[in-house]
């Protein structure tokens, strides 16, 4: 077998949460060092136990990133409350992680819509939702430019009244 002949390294679980994960990184159409930096190291830090399995399961993860499918093929899969949460945080916190430009806020509005359909579509508790984000949002100290706490919760309650 040559190496891309090579299953992949994660269970079909844990490739439907990176593929969902990865989805909210492409939201923008581009996806940014930080972006593949933050998903690497979480799912290596998820899947893996030590330091050189993360290491390896790095350099093979890195390759399925670039696959693009759609939230609604693979949030299906994720069947688990737990798995169901774990996608939001990652989904959440990726972005977050970079901006394409400087003048432009943290969370840009194509990634605001891509995180209010992962929200929908995962159909988790509004309460369970609110917990998350507030347990990684930014804070000034560490986001000067990108206060933005719960944008996505304020969206998802100005998208909720709309309907």
């Amino acid at each position: 077998m040559t190496p891309q002949e090579l299953p992949p390294p994660i269970s079909p679980r844990q490739m439907d949460m990176l593929r969902a994960v990865a989805a909210m990184a492409w939201a923008d159409g581009k996806l940014e060092p930080d972006e593949i930096r933050l998903m690497l190291d979480e799912f290596a830090m998820l899947f893996a136990k030590t330091e050189t399995e993360r290491s390896n399961l790095k350099t093979r993860l890195k390759d399925y990133l670039g696959q693009n499918i759609p939230l609604e093929e693979v949030i299906p899969n994720i069947k688990s409350i737990e798995d169901r949460k774990m996608t939001l945080r990652l989904g959440y916190q990726v972005i977050q992680s970079s901006r394409r430009s400087p003048d432009e806020p943290m969370i840009n509005l194509d990634e605001a819509a891509a995180y209010q359909r992962l929200v929908r579509i995962l159909d988790l508790p509004p309460e369970v939702v609110a917990d998350i984000e507030a347990s990684i949002a930014p804070t000034e100290e560490t986001h000067p430019n990108g206060i933005i706490k719960s944008l996505a919760s304020r969206l998802h309650k100005l998208l909720g009244n709309a309907n």
